[in-house]
């Protein structure tokens, strides 16, 4: 099985992005830490504005949009030039009655408040 962020990096580069990852295991405290308290992506691609990229299931997309409004660094990072992005990861059936399922993206872009 692959990661919500596996599955992120590869639709990124299926997109002619070069994504990052941005988010770092602390082993002093045992957490993740995300780039700016929210980052988990940093993708860049010729021509586009940069991304940074909040990964995340679908059915955490609502805290993980609450998490990146609510960081005070967020209004910089959109300020100083970058994209925010929350990628929300969901299965779903393929077939009805199937055991066929596959993953859908819900990509949300973050503006300013």
């Amino acid at each position: 099985m692959t990661s919500p962020t596996q599955r992120s990096l590869k639709h990124l580069r299926d997109n002619g992005w070069h994504p990052e990852k941005v988010e770092w295991w602390n082993s002093f405290t045992h957490r993740r830490n995300d780039l700016f308290g929210f980052a988990d992506l940093l993708a860049i691609k010729e021509g586009e504005t940069p991304l940074l990229i909040q990964i995340t299931t679908g059915s955490n997309l609502a805290a993980r949009r609450t998490k990146v409004y609510e960081n005070p660094l967020s209004p910089l990072v959109l300020k100083s030039g970058f994209r925010i992005l929350l990628h929300g990861w969901a299965k779903y059936k393929v077939k009805r009655g199937g055991k066929a399922t596959a993953w859908r993206l819900r990509e949300e872009e973050v503006f300013s408040q």
